[in-house]
């Protein structure tokens, strides 16, 4: 993991995410996300951010609030908010997703919205979830 943190000194790196924390923005083994140098002063609620937590684990999670004592995030399929981060803990910045090979940048306008969206909606997220999970069951048993 330190080869990463020193690829992304020099520029954008890609990467596979493994685990579904970040479901349904990443799904493990299939999607790439474009990693690039965090510059702290412009982070903001939304963004999803590459960090070290004090274990030595690198993590892919979005801010949910940056407040005085540092920054909080939560993965887009996670409830449990995490933090506060310290500024040296940020390494790196979602700045595409790469998905079945096509390449989009998180600055667009339908990606802003949904993940502004899914965000909003964290305390409610486990019963959406459950709720489609069974949609999901029902379809496949018809």
């Amino acid at each position: 993991m330190n080869d990463i943190l020193s690829l992304l000194e020099n520029g954008s790196i890609q990467i596979k995410p493994k685990g579904y924390s970040m479901y349904p923005l990443f799904i493990p083994g299939r999607d790439y996300a474009i990693i690039d140098k965090a510059d702290i002063s412009k982070l903001k609620r939304g963004d999803v951010i590459l960090y070290r937590r004090v274990n030595g684990i690198l993590v892919l999670h979005r801010i949910c609030r940056i407040t005085m004592s540092g920054i909080y995030t939560v993965g887009d399929n996670q409830t449990q908010v995490e933090g506060p981060l310290s500024e040296k803990q940020v390494k790196g910045i979602l700045t595409g997703i790469i998905r079945n090979g096509h390449k989009f940048s998180v600055r667009h306008p339908l990606y802003r919205f949904f993940s502004m969206l899914w965000l909003t909606l964290r305390p409610v997220r486990r019963p959406i979830s459950l709720f489609v999970a069974k949609i999901k069951k029902f379809a496949a048993n018809q």
